[in-house]
């Protein structure tokens, strides 16, 4: 196994005992990269040839941009302050990339859209430079759907399209498929990501690595560029539950520079990592088992059921927890699950277009290059240029439901659907209610991965890849998803727990023995296709 493929405990603890170097680490990340990134994107005219698309679908194309002697140099000083005999960090010498929608100072944070492309960060989001501050060496900057809307990571300006390390041609998720996708082909050892909708977890199981959404406000937003700002939260993605659990005591906690930064004390998420599962009460709910979505042609709503083998792996988890003293609570209803989709549509939009309105060509950012008449034939001149169709869409869409006519019926609608949906958490973890549970236990996505694409254009069906992670979104609690093995072809499988606010800690404990007891499965060897494996 190459250095690349290690956990991030597994090389600081190499770091500590002198088996390897900051720097050699580096070079071996560095090396998978040459290996299997392909072309960089751009934002030239796309799709090229079919041979040159062709090409393209062989290879991942995580990064936007690598700033490899600016790691060089960080990772050099680690090496040095080893060799000094000081105290190292807990995440000392490990490689991370960064969604491109953080700003990192000194560095291109573009958002993956032509807007941003030449925008260069004048500070650091306070996630990152607390994840320095651990001794996390800052790789680069990854891919994302643009301003991060979308859920496969094909509405980037920045092409081409990421591909799924399991298998180049389909998508790995969105927005963080990026950062998914440079931890899951060892082109980072950790990733930062953003969840709106499910934009850390839905990727996390689609390209088979660890996703969490920490409780809102547990992670602070500042230096995030915003989507929505009542909704986004900051979180990593790993390769197991120890190395997510290590990168939030790094970045959680209070920040002055966040008003909506929670106070509450950060635990030590390493303390009952591995105390197990017994006596916790664990929820199955029907209503995530099956999933109701409008037909495009009639505008009827459908309702199917959930793939059947992610089905399985979600009961088969339930399963094996239940065999280490877990109780498996069935039937929890959870009736407005089915309602998230469509309210996150009409607020994610209104907030969506809210933050954009910032960007007018005046300040920073894009600007046309043609002569106006005014300001505000700029305005149109540099926004039509430099926004793709999804910002756009948001515009019009978040425009049209909170205008003065619309709003009761629209946008003051989907906020009381949103309380319900929180009502649903909170009467499934009340200590006193009927059924008190700890964790709720479901599928992270509906299906595996969709080739890319299958639904790129149909913003509704697209959105629907989400209907099993929007509600944590909206009732702000947390959520883990992690790997729970490959379907049929090949492809991995996620499931996720959710839990009451602030307890990530409990998540953590639920994953970890869910790794343990997995750790002699089959699929647990396998290697993405990009690596050579499939």
């Amino acid at each position: 196994m190459q250095l690349c493929d290690l956990t991030a405990h597994e090389i600081v603890e190499r770091l500590r005992r002198g088996e390897t170097s900051a720097e050699a680490v580096l070079d071996s990340v560095l090396a998978r990269i040459a290996q299997v990134e392909g072309r960089a994107p751009r934002t030239a005219p796309y799709p090229p040839s079919a041979e040159e698309q062709a090409e393209d679908r062989r290879h991942v194309h995580a990064y936007i941009s690598l700033q490899a002697e600016r790691a060089r140099e960080r990772a050099r000083s680690i090496d040095q302050a080893r060799a000094r005999d000081e105290a190292l960090g807990p995440l000392a010498g490990v490689p991370l990339a960064v969604k491109d929608i953080f700003c990192v100072e000194g560095t291109p944070s573009t958002a993956a859209s032509r807007m941003l492309e030449h925008f260069v960060a004048p500070y650091s989001a306070t996630s990152v430079t607390r994840l320095e501050a651990a001794g996390a060496v800052v790789l680069g900057k990854v891919n994302l759907d643009e301003f991060t809307y979308g859920s496969s990571n094909e509405s980037s300006a920045f092409q081409p399209p990421v591909g799924n390390p399991w298998d180049p041609s389909r998508v790995p998720g969105g927005s963080s498929g990026g950062s998914a996708a440079a931890v899951a082909a060892g082109e980072a050892v950790l990733s930062i990501g953003t969840d709106t909708a499910g934009s850390i977890r839905q990727p996390a199981a689609f390209c088979g690595v660890v996703g969490l959404k920490p409780t809102y406000g547990r992670v602070s937003r500042y230096g995030l560029i915003a989507f929505a700002s009542s909704i986004d939260c900051v979180g990593p993605l790993t390769r197991d539950v120890t190395d997510s659990a290590l990168m939030l005591g790094a970045m959680a906690g209070a920040d002055p520079q966040d008003g909506t930064a929670a106070s509450v004390p950060v635990p030590d998420y390493q303390a009952e990592l591995e105390a197990g599962v017994r006596g916790m009460r664990i929820g199955l709910s029907p209503d995530y088992f099956r999933i109701q979505y409008p037909d495009a042609k009639t505008g009827e709503l459908r309702e199917q059921e959930i793939d059947p083998q992610v089905k399985a792996a979600v009961l088969d988890a339930a399963q094996r927890l239940a065999g280490a003293g877990a109780e498996i609570v069935e039937n929890v209803p959870m009736p407005n699950t089915r309602y998230g989709i469509p309210a996150y549509f009409v607020v994610a939009r209104v907030e969506a277009a809210s933050n954009l309105h910032r960007y007018d060509g005046v300040k920073y950012g894009h600007r046309t290059a043609r002569p106006m008449a005014d300001l505000r034939a700029m305005y149109r001149a540099s926004r039509g240029e430099a926004f793709g169709v999804q910002p756009k869409l948001r515009i019009l869409m978040g425009m049209y439901v909170s205008a003065a006519q619309y709003e009761k019926h629209y946008y003051q609608r989907a906020l009381r659907v949103r309380t319900l949906i929180r009502g649903d958490f909170e009467a499934a973890f009340d200590p006193a209610g009927l059924h008190r549970l700890d964790a709720l236990l479901a599928a992270t996505t509906p299906t595996t991965a969709f080739e890319l694409g299958a639904l790129y254009g149909d913003s509704v069906l697209m959105q629907y890849a989400d209907l099993l992670t929007v509600p944590a979104d909206h009732a702000g609690v947390p959520a883990l998803s992690i790997p729970a093995g490959l379907d049929r072809g090949g492809m991995p499988i996620g499931i996720q727990f959710m839990a009451r606010d602030f307890d990530e800690a409990r998540l953590f404990r639920l994953g970890r023995a869910y790794e343990m007891s997995t750790a002699a499965e089959a699929w647990r060897s396998a290697r993405p296709k990009v690596l050579g494996g499939g």
